[in-house]
């Protein structure tokens, strides 16, 4: 599916004062080998896994590997009004960071430096491009551990995480990507490079920048360094249980008891029938009972045991199935099953990942409201959720390259269900291109309109990721719905 016009204000993204190649000689001058023209590299730069491509092809891909880099790049194009598209891995599903014509990719793939690690203070010091496995993998070696842990890990990057406030299995007991960010080194749009936050334990002086950086997928400036808290590990502190369910409104239900009880899992994961049989199939397991919701529970720290076993009691009460892991091998298997979700739902169709979160205690409501729309359209939707903060990851299935307009009415009653409900659009995925258009539905007009003006004051030539969240046009003037 292509995005016509992906670049919305056109006098900015190209203009007659600023011929594409001229920007792109100044660029070489500026920068040399770092600017690429090749056509493998502009042409991975329409994409991302969002299935939305980007119409027409960029100027140009800066590799950047220096903060210098970033600020001339930025500089020069804000002097030309050239729009600017910063990407990291590519693995965003809403169309955040993908380009098109006339606009100028910024990688940030090759600032990929571990700078710091801090154990004592418990904190480290990363370059956006780092990827975010191999952070955690070198941080366990200091004894330490990275929460944040979305389902890309193995090839999404910090600076990634950062744009879209990505959270993953853990967030549940410790949050999103923003609670996770101590400080920021950002470039302006302007080139200027300034730091926000602090890597003290505390500190409120003035507004807090940082979290305004985080989760604005590009749009207020370019990250180029992160300072990030970090946990120490607690040996043998992990306790797994497993449960099966005959019915995914049982599974909602224990899911929803459990976090009344007051208990606090680090991960509460909850997989529908569907999604249980395509991981079982693609993982060569043996067969679940038919209809079986799986629930995954794993608690940390000194009372783990005793919560684990607690959370059990709910689940048989809710007519789980459940089991302990009693080796690390048996939990590393459990936890396997979630983690391969997104691969399993491609062996289905093509797949359109959403991503919409309601309050807890509204999961039985979210799950009957998807197995209405299914119903309604005739479609197979399943989902995974992050059960333990309400952020679920229904999948449209199709056999079609592109969603077939089927598919967008019943995503966009899906995310009317979830508002109806006291939810919001977006958990941690972001509102890229995908969701712009239901942006305002959520925000109502004066906090659009506020969300626009802090736009403005950060970007006020609108060359940064221009037609990114904020640009909404009227449906029928854009092939999404």
């Amino acid at each position: 599916m292509s995005v016509t016009d992906n670049a919305v204000d056109t006098d900015l993204a190209v203009v007659d004062k600023a011929p594409e190649s001229a920007i792109v000689i100044a660029l070489r001058a500026a920068l040399g080998d770092v600017v690429s023209t090749l056509p493998d590299d502009l042409a991975a730069a329409r994409w991302d896994r969002s299935g939305l491509s980007a119409a027409g092809t960029p100027l140009c891909v800066v590799h950047a590997t220096s903060v210098d880099d970033v600020s001339t790049t930025l500089r020069l194009a804000n002097q030309s009004r050239v729009a600017v598209v910063p990407r990291g891995a590519g693995t965003g599903v809403v169309g955040g960071s993908f380009a098109g014509t006339g606009e100028i990719v910024l990688s940030l793939a090759r600032m990929n430096r571990i700078i710091e690690i801090n154990d004592v203070e418990r904190y480290a010091v990363v370059e956006p491009g780092v990827i975010n496995d191999h952070l955690d993998q070198e941080l366990r070696k200091h004894g330490l551990w990275f929460a944040p842990d979305p389902a890309s890990r193995d090839i999404s990057t910090v600076g990634g995480n950062i744009a879209t406030n990505a959270g993953g299995l853990m967030c549940t007991k410790y949050g999103v990507t923003r609670e996770a960010v101590l400080s920021l080194q950002v470039v302006l749009a302007s080139g200027e490079v300034i730091r926000v936050g602090r890597a003290t334990a505390k500190g409120v002086t003035g507004l807090d920048l940082t979290a305004l950086m985080v989760g604005s997928e590009g749009t207020l400036g370019v990250v180029v360094e992160a300072t990030v808290r970090v946990h120490r590990q607690v040996p043998g502190s992990v306790s797994t249980v497993s449960a099966y369910f005959p019915s995914i409104r049982q599974a909602a239900q224990a899911c929803s008891e459990i976090s009344a009880a007051n208990l606090q899992p680090m991960i509460m994961e909850m997989l529908d029938d569907r999604a249980v049989t395509a991981v079982h199939d693609y993982l060569e397991l043996p067969p679940a009972p038919p209809g079986s919701s799986h629930v995954l529970v794993q608690t940390d720290g000194v009372s783990a045991h005793d919560d684990a076993m607690a959370i059990v009691a709910v689940m048989e009460s809710c007519g789980g199935n459940a089991s302990f892991a009693a080796t690390e091998e048996e939990a590393h298997a459990l936890v396997r099953i979630r983690r391969s979700l997104h691969p399993a739902m491609t062996t289905l169709g093509t797949t359109l990942i959403e991503d919409v979160c309601v309050p807890r205690t509204k999961l039985v409501e979210m799950f009957a409201a998807i197995s209405a729309i299914e119903q309604k359209y005739d479609i197979v939707i399943p989902v995974v959720a992050h059960a333990g903060d309400g952020n679920l990851h229904p999948s449209f299935i199709f056999d079609t390259p592109e969603p077939p307009e089927v598919i967008w009415q019943a995503a966009g009653e899906l995310f009317h269900a979830a508002l109806d409900l006291g939810g919001t659009l977006t958990g941690e995925h972001g509102v890229g291109v995908l969701k712009r258009h239901w942006l305002g539905e959520e925000l109502g007009d004066t906090q659009l309109k506020l969300q626009e003006q802090i736009k403005q004051v950060f970007d006020p030539h609108g060359i940064l990721n221009p037609g990114k969240v904020f640009a909404a046009k009227p449906r029928d003037e854009h092939p999404l719905p």
